[in-house]
């Protein structure tokens, strides 16, 4: 497994609101932009920008990431190689398939295996 890329998550209310700040922080439009569940989602440089009222973003909040990984079947036997568990997944979303995994040190992570159109447009 290869870490591709790794995010740190905002969380605001109002996406059209802050996205154009963060764009003009890194200086390049969001790569990504989809609505998952109940919250709107942003992914900007190495920001991912999580936007809704409290109550329909704050399940995200327990997790750090998204980790993008190349081979999300590897991500899942590293964790449970090294005394882990997955909790969720894996799961299809918008930009391909992602895992939920919590550390044995209790770090709660999430990986994400893009699909081929997302790698390809983020990471060239």
């Amino acid at each position: 497994m290869k870490i591709l890329k790794t995010y740190a998550r905002l969380f605001i209310t109002d996406l059209d609101q802050a996205l154009p700040v963060y764009e003009k922080l890194v200086g390049t439009p969001a790569d990504i932009r989809f609505r998952f569940e109940q919250a709107d989602i942003a992914a900007i440089g190495d920001f991912l920008v999580i936007a809704g009222p409290e109550d329909s973003i704050s399940g995200y909040r327990d997790t750090i990431g998204p980790v993008i990984v190349d081979d999300l079947y590897a991500a899942q036997q590293f964790v449970t190689d090294i005394g882990g568990e997955i909790t969720s997944g894996p799961v299809v979303s918008p930009t391909g398939l992602v895992v939920y995994a919590r550390h044995p040190d209790g770090v709660h992570v999430e990986y994400v295996e893009w699909a081929a159109d997302i790698r390809s447009r983020v990471l060239g």
